[in-house]
């Protein structure tokens, strides 16, 4: 009689979730110290083997260039010796961080005697779809392994190269260490079927992460039958009020802007109360000019901006819903802290926004009106970031309300499950 094997008749992704599934399951129960290690080994080798990486990265760049790719998108996928130290030290980083899996969330013994715990487990087999950024190739499987999950990588064709060469490096590490290579696992395929099957996975696949453009997002979301954590568009607003600090004003906007502009978190639109405009506009234009920032300004803007060294052109209707991702911000005189809230409400993807503010009562109501994961009062949008909240690297940020919201570090990476113990209790 044979035997069927349970990759029978199964697809190419199928046999990588069902072997993610496995791996998932012997990781779950793992102490701290065996995560840790396989982190330190992946750390190593990274390190050890950049220059593979890098010999990789650059079949991208070269592709991605003769393509006609944005220098920002290009600069995206870009690896260079200083970013995989960077990117090895972040692992580090996720090591040293406190095992969230085992944590009690809440505990008490009940009137009847029966213990009742409610734990953190892994969310199991973890999918994330990304586009050129090969550094979410790291983060997203050092944070999974960390938490004690598997994860199934699927980047875009634009970084194939480079991220074949990181998996190939990740599951040597990860292997070696003694945990189940297949808990990394890069999706096979370049095609978009290999992404359709991962999002009809459900049964091997527990949830679905996407990090990319609002298309990306939109096609996880509408099409996936795998419950998804959307992480959404960074249409950031910087809200200057009519009392601030000018001097830190114009600071604080040039870094939302121009720090690095091709990220999530970095300002796309600038709001600024008429009543400090004409002293506030003249100092802003100028920075962002010597930035080398277009401003997107409406009727108000561009009157202000004249005699400015300010590239200023004429905003239309859909430049305050767009994500530039590059060297450009939308920009409009508003009315009053309300009415900058009501533009937010409008056209925000609800990521960040900042108030720039020497009122206290301002910087309250702005915090109480505004709906995004991030209110920023006198700090840059560019903190939006789970390095930056001491969370580690992060797996994405997170602009839904279920399960989790803002950057994504190792406790949204788990769920709960309750223990309950008792002694003969029957009800």
């Amino acid at each position: 009689m044979t035997t069927l094997s349970p990759y029978d008749n199964m697809s190419l992704v199928a046999q990588a979730a069902y072997r993610a599934r496995a791996a998932a399951d012997d990781i779950a129960p793992l102490p701290r110290a065996a995560k840790d290690d396989a982190l330190m080994a992946v750390a190593d080798a990274l390190e050890v083997r950049t220059s593979e990486i890098v010999e990789a990265n650059a079949e991208d760049v070269a592709k991605a260039r003769a393509a006609g790719t944005s220098e920002s998108i290009v600069d995206r996928l870009t690896l260079t010796p200083d970013r995989i130290r960077a990117i090895a030290a972040d692992v580090r980083d996720v090591a040293a961080l406190p095992d969230p899996v085992g944590e009690v969330v809440r505990g008490s013994t009940l009137p009847n005697g029966i213990d009742l715990r409610q734990v953190r487990v892994p969310l199991g087999v973890v999918g994330i779809i990304y586009e050129a950024r090969p550094n979410v190739t790291v983060d997203a499987a050092a944070l999974c392994l960390k938490s004690g999950n598997a994860v199934l990588l699927r980047g875009s064709s634009s970084a194939y190269a480079s991220n074949t060469a990181l998996v190939r490096v990740l599951r040597d590490a990860v292997g070696g260490s003694g945990l189940p290579a297949d808990a990394v696992q890069l999706v096979p395929g370049e095609s978009r079927d290999s992404v359709r099957e991962l999002m009809r996975a459900r049964g091997l696949v527990d949830v679905l992460i996407p990090r990319g453009g609002a298309s990306l997002i939109r096609t996880v979301v509408e099409e996936s039958t795998v419950p998804v954590i959307e992480t959404g568009t960074g249409n950031c607003h910087v809200y200057v009020d009519a009392q601030t600090d000018l001097a830190m004003a114009v600071e604080i906007l040039v870094n939302s802007k121009a720090q690095r502009p091709s990220v999530c978190n970095s300002a796309e639109t600038l709001l600024v109360h008429k009543d400090i405009a004409a002293d506030f506009l003249p100092l802003a234009l100028d920075a962002l000019a010597e930035a080398g920032v277009t401003v997107h300004g409406d009727e108000r803007v561009l009157a202000l901006a004249e005699g400015s060294k300010a590239t200023v052109v004429a905003a239309t209707p859909e430049d305050w819903e767009t994500e530039y991702l590059s060297y450009d911000i939308a920009a409009a005189v508003v009315e009053s802290l309300e009415s900058a809230v009501a533009h937010i409400r409008l056209w925000s993807s609800g990521h960040t926004e900042a108030i720039i503010t020497t009122s206290q009562a301002a910087a309250r109501r702005f915090t109480q009106l505004v709906d995004s994961t991030t209110v920023a009062v006198n700090a840059s949008t560019r903190f939006t970031d789970g390095g930056q909240f001491g969370f580690g690297a992060e797996i994405g940020i997170s602009t839904q309300k279920l399960h989790a919201r803002g950057p994504m570090g190792l406790p949204e990476l788990t769920s709960t499950k309750y223990i309950v113990t008792g002694d003969g209790h029957i009800r």
